[in-house]
């Protein structure tokens, strides 16, 4: 079984990340608001990206490693610019 962590851009413009074993279903979850929470409040909301991991352990993992990222690490991520995600990373450490 696969499971993904994931990342929303939500209508005012703020990110959200998640993790799941089940992407469509999720996805499908957030924009009809059936979750209710953070993403409720900013419908539509749209998957930016998304990875897949063998153990549901590790998408939580990155899922909250993501979650702690600044907006530019998080754009750097949507883009895979795996360099500047680097130099954020590096940049954030001082």
């Amino acid at each position: 079984m696969a499971f993904y962590a994931y990342l929303l851009r939500c209508n005012d413009g703020s990110y959200y990340a998640g993790h799941t074993d089940n992407i469509e279903f999720r996805l499908a979850q957030h924009q009809s608001g059936a979750l209710g929470g953070y993403t409720a409040k900013r419908l539509p909301v749209h998957l930016v990206w998304c990875e897949n991991f063998g153990t549901r352990d590790d998408a939580f993992a990155a899922e909250h490693q993501i979650k702690g990222w600044s907006r530019a690490k998080k754009e750097a991520l949507i883009a895979g610019d795996w360099v500047l995600v680097s130099i954020l990373a590096r940049n954030r450490q001082g």
